[in-house]
């Protein structure tokens, strides 16, 4: 049997004195329970050289075990399982986003061309997935929105449109040659701004007066002088695809000076402060009281105005009066004026402007107001519901069934 190595420290302790303060061996310890069972402690293992080489291995062996230890190792089957399977699925639904995207570019670029469009419209397709709706040749809900189209003098801001229950004709995927739409309800809008811009040059604002009429306010340049012009227009359908105005109530006013009427019941009627002046200027009033037409048309007694032009006491006490005035502002010019031209120039008013306001037709200064539009072609199965004014334009509904796109 090998004996084990011998401790050198043995033989420095042989060599020591005993220490007479040391207790002698304490007694065994006995259990809690005191059960009369003896507990030694036990003795100590014998001494051995320590190896630095082993530990060392130990360590190195120990780290390199949780290096190697994978973060999915400590995760059940079933929760690998479940993960792999979420992330197969966020790779199904990009590559069908990605195919519905790249369906709705390659549909915006027909639409443009067709439609000879400035600028790409809007398409979005609605449903999931998409693909599977390809295949079965049948989608549920596409939306269209095309900005800008041109329609006669204007341009409609918007054109709105939402396509359900579609189905498709071709090679699909790859060739969708034609398309048939189950339902189509849309929205043509012809916005206040674009009418402002594009018919007077910024120089007229258009404005919601009622739901189915539109104001006119701004300037015009007629016979070389600028004028007030105000009109309404009456916003109404053409058939089924297009929308036309009436203008009414249309006024140009001579600042300071009169408002004339063009149309079936036109007229010309003084300013309240130009009804001012020709009352206390005696020569104006004068003259407007040697007119016949003039007197029947104010209602006063002619013994009073023959009265008044003898004197001028009497002129000024009929003329000073707030009722002269009244009816001074509500008398008609417009046909004493055109039998008795110098007039105008005795009560202070250009006879060439009202001259060019009178031989001015009035289609041709409505036209200068009126927009309208018609429904492009290519929409002729498509018809015009509903036309209303709102904050912003006017805005027509249209809808269609079984309408085909395509070839």
């Amino acid at each position: 049997m090998p004996s084990r190595p011998r401790n050198p420290y043995d033989e420095l302790a042989a060599l020591a004195d005993p220490d007479p303060e040391l207790d002698p061996a304490p007694p065994p310890r006995l259990l809690p329970l005191d059960l009369g069972i003896m507990y030694a402690e036990p003795e100590d293992d014998p001494w051995s050289p320590p190896d630095h080489r082993r530990s060392g291995n130990g360590r190195r062996a120990r780290r390199s075990r949780r290096r190697r230890r994978s973060p999915f190792a400590a995760l059940p089957r079933l929760a690998k399982l479940l993960f792999a399977l979420v992330v197969l699925v966020g790779f199904l639904v990009l590559a069908d986003r990605c195919a519905a995207m790249y369906a709705e570019k390659k549909a915006q670029r027909a639409l443009q061309d067709e439609l000879h469009l400035a600028a790409a419209p809007q398409v979005d397709i609605h449903g999931f997935p998409f693909l599977t709706q390809v295949l079965d040749k049948h989608l549920d809900r596409v939306d269209v929105t095309v900005p800008h189209v041109a329609a006669d003098r204007v341009s409609l801001t918007k054109v709105q449109a939402s396509a359900r229950d579609i189905k498709l004709t071709g090679d699909l995927p790859n060739d969708i040659r034609s398309a048939v739409i189950g339902s189509l309800n849309g929205r043509v809008t012809l916005s206040f701004d674009d009418m402002n811009r594009e018919l007077t040059a910024s120089q007229l604002k258009f404005s919601r007066v009622s739901d189915n009429t539109v104001g006119a306010d701004g300037k015009l340049s007629i016979a070389g002088q600028e004028l007030r012009v105000r009109a309404e227009a009456q916003v109404r359908p053409v058939g089924t695809s297009g929308l036309a105005t009436d203008i009414d109530g249309m006024s140009l006013d001579m600042p300071g000076l009169a408002t004339y009427r063009p149309g079936r019941n036109r007229g010309l009627t003084l300013h309240r402060e130009t009804a001012e002046l020709i009352s206390r200027d005696t020569a104006r009033v004068k003259a407007l009281l040697s007119v016949p037409a003039v007197v029947q048309r104010l209602g006063v007694p002619q013994k009073d105005v023959d009265l008044a032009l003898r004197n001028e006491s009497k002129l000024h006490e009929l003329t000073g009066t707030p009722r002269f005035l009244d009816q001074l502002t509500q008398v008609n010019l417009v046909d004493v004026v055109a039998d008795h031209p110098w007039l105008l120039s005795k009560i202070g008013i250009d006879p060439k402007l009202l001259t060019g306001l009178i031989a001015m037709r009035p289609p041709e200064l409505s036209d200068r107001l009126s927009f309208s539009f018609t429904l492009p072609k290519e929409a002729r199965e498509l018809q015009i519901r509903d036309v209303r004014v709102e904050e912003g334009g006017v805005v027509a509904t249209v809808s269609g069934v079984e309408v085909g796109v395509g070839k």
